[in-house]
């Protein structure tokens, strides 16, 4: 599904707001605010952004015109985050956007009345936003893009990829939060590969240094980083960092390999693994969505 459909999706699914009604109805202009643990100039962001008007204004909903748009760009910084979605939630607006679980959890903290929805949101059951996917309950729904299990296959990619790993650190930010979704069925994955699992909490570029540099002391380490708003915001030194130290690494999400990640929860693939010396394997290979040369 393309990014413009998930988006129409997305709002389209919000029955109970009134965007899902024709633009001409009534005179008002709507209000939306969006909250993305992004910074306003990230290079993914910016598209992403752009099809969102987009598909607003297919819907007959043009900024400007009928509705307006208050997007908020906290980057990771977790009081950041709080407080902007409490900003946003004093604004009122007919509907709250977010990105990601952190800015969701913040925004629904703030209220139970506005509408929200929700995007890239790995597990939202497990991470208490809604009690289940079929019947998300009170004034919030949208759409996640993983599950638990992903922790077991990210370290199984990886092991795929560089059939020599021993050891691997699962990276994270702990004010995400996310860490607990994963970690069951990534150390379930690493005691049946015989990888030795490592936890690697970070909260700045000097924790990735040091977390990345100790696995590529000795032959045989590996990364999986969690996809939270902190790793993505910081996802460039996470893998100059890997790719300095002769690390195999794989990400959460494609974003990551868009700007020289090794692997990612699509599956991309992209030269890297040629510049550390890695052949993809074809049961990799046949999984991929898209391979980048």
């Amino acid at each position: 599904m393309t990014n413009r459909r998930k988006f129409i999706t997305l709002l389209g699914g919000a029955a109970a707001w009134p965007l899902a009604a024709h633009a001409q109805q009534g005179d008002r202009v709507r209000r939306i605010g969006m909250l993305r643990p992004i910074d306003e100039n990230d290079s993914d962001g910016k598209p992403r952004y752009s099809a969102f008007t987009q598909a607003l204004a297919d819907l007959g909903w043009t900024d400007g015109r009928n509705v307006r748009i208050d997007p908020r760009w906290p980057g990771a910084d977790i009081n950041r985050i709080r407080a902007l979605a409490q900003e946003l939630v004093g604004l009122q607006p007919d509907i709250i956007v977010t990105g990601g679980s952190v800015a969701t959890l913040a925004v629904q903290r703030e209220t139970r009345t506005i509408p929200i929805v929700f995007m890239t949101v790995g597990d939202p059951v497990a991470s208490g936003i809604v009690e289940r996917l079929d019947r998300p309950g009170g004034n919030i729904t949208g759409f996640g893009g993983l599950e638990a299990s992903m922790g077991g296959k990210w370290l199984e990619l990886l092991s795929e990829i560089a059939p020599g790993l021993k050891r691997a650190s699962i990276m994270f930010n702990p004010d995400a939060a996310l860490e607990s979704t994963y970690m069951p069925s990534f150390e379930t994955a690493a005691a049946a590969l015989k990888v030795e699992p490592i936890i690697a909490p970070v909260h700045s570029d000097a924790e990735i240094e040091t977390a990345i540099i100790a696995l590529g002391r000795e032959p045989g380490g590996g990364l999986v980083a969690i996809p939270d708003a902190f790793t993505l915001n910081h996802r460039v030194p996470i893998i100059s960092t890997a790719a300095r130290n002769n690390v195999p690494a794989v990400y959460g999400l494609s974003e990551f390999a868009r700007v020289g990640g090794l692997l990612s929860y699509g599956v991309d693939h992209r030269k890297t693994a040629r510049a550390l010396g890695l052949a993809v394997p074809p049961s990799i290979m046949l999984r991929a969505d898209e391979v980048i040369e």
